[in-house]
């Protein structure tokens, strides 16, 4: 692919420590994962306006990292652990997670150690209720080892221990070039923090685990019972999101690009409704991907790649979690592999993977509809975006 002169406009802020200055009052940061395949550093801070949506181009600090391609913050947020999603036949052929201290005042950066995952492309990570574990999604493009969920230890000054738990699951095989092994895309805990959702791509598969690290601390996850959920064949399920009440349950399933809706209780999830993401007799290549609420809990966002590119906007019905898609909107871009809701919710940012760009795009609070794009900021591979706000 054939690399843009944009990226020394990223690069005016040197790697490291920079001259800390005031914050404007209408400011806020967010820290941008990328895939460093080409000219991008890793990891990065940046600055945006809540009045003007925009991004400051020039970074706050560049930390330099390998394919650190999802966050995951504490919920104190003194702590950013970052999945380095590495695999044979790239420049660090090792799949690793890496954990960073948060100054409090100037949210500087700093490595405090870093492990290995135990797998190929971790994707994905998430923290235990109790922010004693990070759970890592080994995805593993190549069936030869498969993928995996990874149970990391995590102590009180954020360093990370080597694995202590590794979880492999059969494949269902329905798709004979990407479901001959486990994919696990990612794993959530639920509400109460009893239970961990384990989503595999590869098994058409919600695999449900039981949390209990005082009963075994060095296996703190054991099967559930029922111990996964069923998913329709070749549906590749990725990415669960569970309502702020914790009352219902929302599944991307990346490769029918549908959105699943549950009911869910004490462990046990319940399917309500299964949601096309495609437009009625389309034919574009299709791949759902990331999905994020409002923070009133009144719409769900949810991204759409392939060909289709788009931002759908479903209303949330607060009597059953049922959705109902009230906009279409296109990312302007190729790929939105993430995105994310502003602290303020009046703008979202979409990071287009393949187009190299977030597009920063205007949103009503009241009707949850996207508007205008007021940004179109170049910036390579980006692969998760996070607001610098406490959990």
């Amino acid at each position: 692919m054939k690399m843009r002169n944009f990226w020394p406009l990223l690069m005016a802020g040197s790697v490291g420590a920079m001259a800390v200055q005031a914050a404007p009052a209408d400011s806020q940061e967010l820290l941008v994962g990328s895939y460093t395949q080409g000219q991008s550093q890793g990891l990065y801070r940046l600055r945006f306006n809540e009045r003007t949506g925009q991004i400051d181009p020039k970074p706050l600090q560049v930390v330099k990292s390998s394919n650190p391609s999802w966050l995951t913050l504490s919920k104190d947020l003194k702590f950013v652990f970052a999945v380095n999603e590495n695999s044979p036949g790239q420049a660090d052929p090792i799949g690793r997670v890496s954990s960073y201290s948060l100054a409090p005042k100037t949210h500087q950066l700093s490595l405090i150690n870093q492990v290995q995952s135990q797998g190929n492309e971790p994707t994905h990570s998430s923290l235990s209720a109790d922010g004693s574990y990070l759970f890592v999604s080994n995805y593993s493009v190549d069936p030869d080892p498969g993928g995996s969920l990874a149970v990391v230890p995590v102590s009180a000054d954020g360093h990370l221990s080597p694995v202590v738990q590794l979880s492999s699951h059969p494949a269902s095989r329905v798709d004979a070039e990407r479901q001959q092994s486990a994919h696990v895309h990612s794993s959530v805990s639920s509400p109460d923090g009893k239970f961990v959702f384990a989503n595999d791509l590869g098994a058409d598969k919600v695999f449900v685990y039981s949390y209990d690290p005082k009963a075994n601390p060095e296996h703190p996850l054991r099967p559930a019972d029922p111990a996964f959920v069923q998913l329709p064949p070749g549906s590749g399920p990725r990415h669960l999101l569970f309502s702020a009440d914790g009352k219902h349950a929302y599944l991307t399933m990346e490769m029918s690009a549908q959105v699943a809706v549950f009911d869910y209780q004490d462990g046990k999830l319940t399917q309500r409704q299964l949601v096309d993401l495609a437009a009625n007799g389309a034919k574009e290549k299709k791949a759902a991907a990331a999905l994020h609420a409002s923070k009133d809990g009144q719409y769900l966002y949810v991204s759409n790649r392939g060909t289709a590119n788009q931002l759908l906007v479903f209303a949330i019905d607060q009597s059953n979690g049922q959705l109902k898609e009230i906009q279409r909107r296109s990312v302007e871009g190729d790929h939105p592999r993430e995105f994310s809701l502003d602290p303020s919710n009046r703008y979202v940012l979409i990071g287009n993977q393949k187009s190299n760009e977030i597009v920063v795009i205007e949103r009503d609070a009241k009707t949850g509809f996207l508007g205008k794009t007021v940004q179109k900021l170049p910036f390579e591979a980006p692969s998760d975006i996070k607001f610098l706000v406490r959990q």
